[in-house]
């Protein structure tokens, strides 16, 4: 280790040789990044306390030379890394969506929705005018980020967060706070509806647990360090989907909305809902990964 540490001197050593191991230990990326060299930077611009928000920021910083407290911090992270194969969310406890950041740990689910994009722009053209949301819903809501973004393309909106998982109330509760929203947002425990009572919203969104039992045994390492329950959904991953399409129209408003992330399960949803007048969304990130529909569609 110590001949090492002398060789790798400045940052551009540390990612090359970073982004080298990656590659050669075969890592799955999905958590953030989806190649090496950017797992890499964030990662050692983590360890180097230097904004990882914006990697390429990194180029002004590339041939400064480390100390060598600085060489063990970015060894040790870019260690766990490969041995343990941990996301590397769950190392350095911050995920980003929307450009916002939120923290996380392995009680939690790491956000990567689709619906991050529709919500910057106020989940336009769906919702016409974002003021006029007076309440949504973020159901299955985990570390809270997708009631966050609701809470900034909403003004006026107050927004209930429900979660069968204490333990991941507890996250989202401490991403609340740091957005200073605790008198917007309502952080309520149930199983899906059960902690709502009769209340009513205007819109209601979910990224539910979608995962197929097929899907959940080929999982790579790195997403079993996530909660299984925030993943896994029955055999054809649409377990808790079918409990939201039976439960949604007893909280919408007369036109509310519904919208539901089933990733890569839009022809399993077809057929299980041939009926439904099933909307499809399209994102910068993915074509067909969320379905909409109206309370009078249900």
């Amino acid at each position: 280790m110590s001949e090492m540490l002398d060789d790798l001197i400045t940052l551009r050593d540390w990612l090359r040789w970073g982004a080298s191991r990656f590659n050669e230990a075969k890592l799955f990326f999905g958590h953030g990044c989806d190649n090496a060299h950017d797992e890499a930077a964030w990662l050692v611009l983590h360890a180097l306390h230097l904004p990882p928000d914006r990697p390429e920021h990194i180029e002004p910083y590339l041939d400064a030379r480390l100390t060598r407290h600085e060489r063990l911090a970015v060894l040790e992270l870019l260690q766990q890394r490969i041995a343990r194969r941990v996301p590397a969310a769950y190392l350095t406890h911050e995920a980003w969506q929307a450009g916002l950041r939120f923290y996380v740990d392995e009680r939690v689910l790491i956000p990567r929705s689709y619906f991050a994009d529709l919500l910057v722009d106020g989940f336009a053209p769906w919702i016409e005018d974002p003021y006029s949301i007076d309440s949504a819903l973020d159901l299955c809501t985990g570390s809270g980020c997708l009631a966050i973004l609701m809470a900034h393309a909403f003004p006026n909106a107050k927004i209930d967060a429900a979660d069968i998982s204490k333990d991941a109330l507890e996250v989202a509760k401490r991403n609340v706070t740091d957005y200073a929203l605790q008198q917007r947002i309502k952080l309520v425990p149930g199983d899906l509806f059960a902690g709502l009572g009769k209340r009513r919203y205007d819109f209601i969104l979910s990224n539910p647990p979608y995962v197929t039992g097929e899907a959940m045994r080929a999982l790579p390492p790195e997403y079993r360090h996530e909660p299984e329950n925030a993943l896994a959904a029955g055999e054809d991953g649409l377990d808790i989907v079918r409990r939201i399409l039976a439960g949604a129209a007893n909280h919408l408003k007369k036109n509310g909305l519904l919208a539901v992330e089933v990733g890569h399960n839009r022809a399993i949803v077809e057929a299980a809902f041939p009926a439904l007048p099933l909307t499809w969304l399209d994102t910068p990130s993915g074509e067909g990964k969320i379905f909409m529909l109206r309370r009078e569609d249900l």
